[in-house]
C-alpha cells in the first residue's frame, strides 16, 4: 500500500499537480454560473474529475513528446536545465510515462462515456476535442500555438462543456465568459514560457515567446492577453447588465506590478524581489526562497494568484447577480 501511495505521489508531482488549482478555479466559475441557471451539480462534479485527469495527462504527454524529440536530436546532454528531469535521472522510463498517460486518459474516457449517457451526444464531440488537444499540445507548443490550445481548452471547451453537461444547452454568454477567463488562465502559461525563454531555446521549442524574436517583445505581449480578458469581461458586464463583473478590474494594479517584476527578470534571473503580502500565497516559500529558482517561483505563483483573484471575483459577481 505504501509503495502504491509513493508511486501515485511521484506521478502527481511529475504531472505538475501544482498547476491544478487554476483548473479548479476555471471550473468553479462555470460550475457556479451553471448552478445559477438550474444546472445539475452532480454532473458538474463528475465533469470536474474528467477535466483534472485530462489536465494531468496533458502535462505528462507534453513531457513524453518533449523527451522523444530531445532523444531524436541527441540533445538530452545539452538540455540539463530543461524539462523531463525525472526521465533523464532514470526515476522513470519513457514506457512508464506512456503507461501512466494511457491510464489517466482511459479513466477520463470512462467518465466521458458516463456523461454521454447522462447529458447527451454533444459530450462525445467535446471529449474528442479534449483528447486531441491533450495528445497534440506539445506539437502546438513547439510551433508557437500553445496559447491557442490553452485558450480553447480552458475557454469554450471547458466552459461550454461543463455548462452543457449540467444544463444540456449551450450559451453565447458562457462563450464570452469563457474567453475572458481563458485569457487569464493563459497568462500563467505565458509567464512560465517567458521565464523559460532560454530553456525552450535549448530544447528547440518554437514557443510564441521565441517566435516574437526577443524577451522584450515577448514580455510586452503578455499585456495583450490581459487586456483582452478585461475587455471581454467588461463587454459581458454591459451585455447582461451585471456590473459586478467589473470587480475583476481590481486586479489591474497587480498585473502592472507583475509586468514590472517580469521586466526585471528578463534582465537578470537572479534578482529576487522581496515578497509582499499581495504576492501570496507562494507555495512552500520558506523552502523555495532559498533555492536558485526562487526568482522564478515568486513570479510564477504571482501570475497564478492574479488569475486566481480574477476568477474568484468573477464567481462573486455571478453569485451576487
Amino acid at each position: 500500500m505504501q509503495k502504491i501511495t509513493e508511486k501515485i505521489t511521484f506521478w502527481l508531482s511529475c504531472a505538475r499537480l501544482y498547476s491544478v488549482p487554476i483548473t479548479v478555479l476555471s471550473w468553479l466559475v462555470i460550475f457556479i454560473y451553471s448552478i445559477k441557471h438550474n444546472g445539475n451539480a452532480l454532473l458538474g462534479l463528475i465533469a470536474f474529475a474528467g477535466i483534472v485527469l485530462v489536465h494531468l495527462s496533458t502535462n505528462l504527454a507534453d513531457d513524453y513528446f518533449d523527451y522523444k524529440e530531445l532523444s531524436r536530436k541527441n540533445a538530452l546532454n545539452n538540455a540539463k536545465d530543461c524539462k523531463c528531469t525525472y526521465l533523464r535521472n532514470n526515476q522513470a522510463t519513457i514506457y512508464d510515462l506512456r503507461n501512466v498517460i494511457i491510464i489517466l486518459l482511459l479513466i477520463a474516457s470512462i467518465i466521458g462515456i458516463v456523461l454521454f449517457f447522462l447529458s447527451g451526444p454533444a459530450v462525445l464531440l467535446l471529449a474528442v476535442i479534449a483528447l486531441a488537444i491533450a495528445l497534440s499540445y506539445s506539437i502546438f507548443s513547439r510551433n508557437g500555438l500553445g496559447e491557442i490550445a490553452v485558450i480553447i481548452a480552458y475557454g469554450p471547451l471547458m466552459f461550454e462543456g461543463v455548462y452543457y453537461v449540467m444544463t444540456k444547452t449551450f450559451s453565447w454568454n458562457v462563450l464570452i465568459l469563457s474567453f475572458a477567463c481563458a485569457m487569464f488562465t493563459n497568462t500563467i502559461l505565458y509567464a512560465h514560457m517567458l521565464m523559460d525563454f532560454d530553456e525552450d531555446e535549448c530544447a528547440n521549442k518554437k514557443t510564441l515567446c521565441i517566435k516574437l524574436g526577443n524577451k522584450t517583445n515577448a514580455l510586452n505581449f503578455i499585456l495583450v492577453f490581459y487586456l483582452l480578458g478585461y475587455i471581454l469581461m467588461g463587454f459581458l458586464a454591459l451585455k447582461v447588465h451585471n456590473y459586478l463583473y467589473f470587480l475583476t478590474y481590481f486586479t489591474i494594479p497587480l498585473v502592472i506590478d507583475l509586468y514590472n517584476s517580469l521586466k526585471i527578470y528578463n534582465k537578470d534571473k537572479t534578482i529576487l524581489p522581496q515578497a509582499r503580502f499581495w504576492n501570496y500565497p507562494l507555495d512552500n516559500w520558506k523552502k523555495n526562497q532559498k533555492s536558485l529558482s526562487a526568482p522564478f517561483y515568486l513570479r510564477f505563483f504571482y501570475s497564478r494568484n492574479i488569475s486566481t483573484w480574477f476568477m474568484l471575483l468573477a464567481c462573486i459577481a455571478i453569485i451576487l447577480s
